[in-house]
């Protein structure tokens, strides 16, 4: 065979290879999902359930965003190919999902299969595969009938192509998706603390956020039994969610379950407070939940424990060097001058309104993402009903430098007893937004 011939061939080859992938990524798109699901009836009580289970589900987080009517989607989500919006999940017949059956709506939720073509898994099907279908159907109420329609166009993706082509997510999904089924708890015996596992792995997806990522993307672990990668902690939109596990430093180990409850009501507790993303889930998801709900899905967190880890034993050296006058550890004075006004020289802060450094988990976790971007950028607490007060720590990017925060940021990391590593300066660098300069000498 000539060369000329070779490689007509291969390229003959690879383009049947191709046309044949994408067939069977279409055709598999086109027989997703379960048996057809009948038209539920409609009335009050299924609306409010379907309304309460969206909020369990924090829908209105993604597809809300200020200057746009609600559900009607837009918010940008920057993936590692490149930015997607979120999509107009309102009744509109034409821009939003007026014309999906139940068995469109439920193909979308947890098979993550719409109008023809597997979605991104940033809408988070692979944790919705096991929502109940009667929870199923009390939300495709209230989407088709309890909220206002809204013509609103979906935003295009910025995902340069080839990487735009949607047939080879049907791959993904093939590979990592988990079957679509419902749920079944991993503890039957024990009521409670299977309603904490439907909402912590359903619903509430924790996981999303909390559990690390493999590199296809996929999350390294999707419940308890698959292993201790499960919520271990994760990086996300330049901040480490912290380990959800019961362990060693960084992790939930010395909050009760009372104080994990409390978290998730109110956004703050004693032990600490809500900052980034998960502010947003406070007010628009986990507020909402009942004191029962709440106390199920904290008991279940507090399952998931890893015996035998050392726990945070407070030091008081740091204090009383501090008190003393003492100021040489690295980023002591930066400390000092900026922080100890709200967080105190002992690291403890005052309770529910400047959250405590010593044993933080979010302080001690092994990613110290989350201690410089809060330094760079600052944050409010939550505003919920139960915290109408807000707090706020200000942006310290103007007058701090990557050193000085790199100093600080290793400092609280390693003072009152935590022993988290040193922060480099490089690690903040990353960080810092190209808008947020120093510009205080």
């Amino acid at each position: 065979m000539t060369k000329s011939k070779w490689a007509i061939s291969v390229i003959a080859t690879a383009a049947v290879a191709l046309v044949t992938a994408i067939g069977v990524s279409i055709w598999g798109d086109a027989h997703a999902g379960g048996a057809p699901m009948a038209e539920p009836h409609v009335d009050a009580a299924l609306m409010e359930r379907g309304a309460d289970l969206a909020k369990q589900g924090d829908c209105a987080a993604c597809h809300s965003v200020a200057g746009r009517p609600e559900f009607s989607g837009g918010l940008r989500m920057v993936t590692p190919v490149g930015a997607i919006y979120t999509t107009n999940i309102t009744p509109d017949p034409d821009q939003g999902i007026g014309r999906f059956s139940l068995t469109d709506f439920d193909r979308a939720l947890r098979y993550g299969v719409a109008k023809g073509h597997t979605l991104y898994p940033a809408m988070p099907y692979t944790s919705y595969a096991s929502t109940r279908q009667e929870d199923v159907a009390a939300l495709y109420a209230y989407f088709k009938h309890g909220v206002a329609p809204a013509a609103v166009a979906d935003k295009p993706s910025e995902i340069p192509f080839p990487l735009s082509m949607r047939w080879p997510l049907t791959f993904w999904r093939w590979m990592f998706a988990p079957a679509a089924t419902p749920f079944v708890a991993s503890t039957p015996g024990d009521p409670a603390l299977a309603r904490g596992e439907y909402f912590v792995n359903g619903l509430g997806h924790c996981g999303e956020c909390h559990t690390p990522r493999a590199i296809a993307m996929n999350l390294k672990a999707l419940r308890s039994s698959d292993g201790a990668a499960y919520l271990s902690g994760a990086l996300i939109d330049g901040y480490f969610a912290p380990s959800l596990r019961s362990g060693g430093p960084g992790t939930l180990a010395d909050w009760t379950a009372t104080d994990l409850a409390e978290f998730l009501v109110t956004g703050t507790n004693r032990r600490g407070t809500a900052f980034g993303s998960m502010s947003d889930v406070v007010v628009h998801s986990t507020r909402h939940l009942s004191p029962e709900n709440a106390a199920d899905a904290a008991r279940y967190l507090k399952s998931i424990a890893d015996p035998g880890q050392a726990r945070f034993v407070y030091d008081i050296s740091t204090d009383e060097a501090l008190h003393s006058g003492v100021d040489t550890a690295r980023g002591a004075r930066v400390y000092l001058d900026n922080c100890a006004s709200c967080h105190r020289p002992d690291g403890k802060g005052y309770e529910r309104v400047y959250p405590p450094l010593a044993g933080n988990p979010v302080v001690a976790a092994p990613n110290p993402s989350s201690v410089i971007s809060v330094v760079l950028k600052g944050d409010t607490t939550p505003d919920t009903p139960q915290t109408p007060a807000q707090f706020a720590m200000p942006s310290f990017a103007w007058r701090l430098s990557d050193r000085d925060i790199a100093d600080v940021a290793t400092f609280v990391r390693q003072s009152w007893g935590n022993k988290a590593s040193a922060v480099d300066v490089g690690a903040v660098k990353s960080l810092r937004p190209p808008g947020l300069q120093q510009t205080s000498r």
